[in-house]
């Protein structure tokens, strides 16, 4: 076997022990399904072991700033996995401020097919309402930040919980 082979099978088991035991502790520790489901889109948002060994992911060097600024991390990881997550990102910042183009635009489902909910977790589905966040650029389900399409066409910059929370909970409308 091939050093870079052996490397590579490191790597994904690495990656299913890491994710074991992220979930044991959530588990443990009385996380509920939503806490779960959020931790494994956390978990997703970051590239596996396996990608940066295998030269597919190239946030190798911001490991060293992780602990100093957490703004900048998030600024330099966020955009590699939303691009390959959501292709239609172009698309929606014109239409998502009013959370109408996150559900209808477009017609490609394989865009949107990798793209989870900020919330949920669950994957994106071409008959559920979306809205994407102004601030962090996350995507969630309607029903799951309590949006509605009416709603929505009334808010001219979405922020989620997350980032309502995070901002003093400004208003987002």
């Amino acid at each position: 076997m091939q050093e870079k082979d052996w490397l590579s099978m490191v790597a994904v088991h690495s990656d299913a022990w890491l994710l074991s035991v992220a979930f044991y502790f959530g588990a443990r520790f009385g996380f509920d399904k939503s806490d779960r489901k959020r931790l494994f889109g956390m978990i997703n948002e970051l590239p596996t072991i396996f990608d940066v060994v295998s030269g597919k992911s190239k946030t190798k060097a911001p490991t060293n700033n992780n602990h100093s600024n957490s703004k900048s991390k998030s600024n330099n990881k966020m955009p590699k996995p939303q691009l390959k997550e959501e292709d239609h990102e172009d698309e929606a910042p014109d239409a998502g401020e009013d959370g109408g183009g996150a559900a209808g635009g477009g017609g490609g489902g394989e865009e949107h097919g990798d793209t989870l909910c900020g919330a949920c977790g669950d994957n994106y589905g071409q008959d559920e309402f979306w809205i994407g966040c102004d601030m962090c650029e996350k995507w969630f389900h309607g029903k799951c930040v309590k949006i509605t399409p009416a709603k929505a066409e009334h808010i001219k910059q979405y922020k989620c919980p997350s980032c309502m929370g995070a901002n003093g909970g400004g208003s987002g409308s």
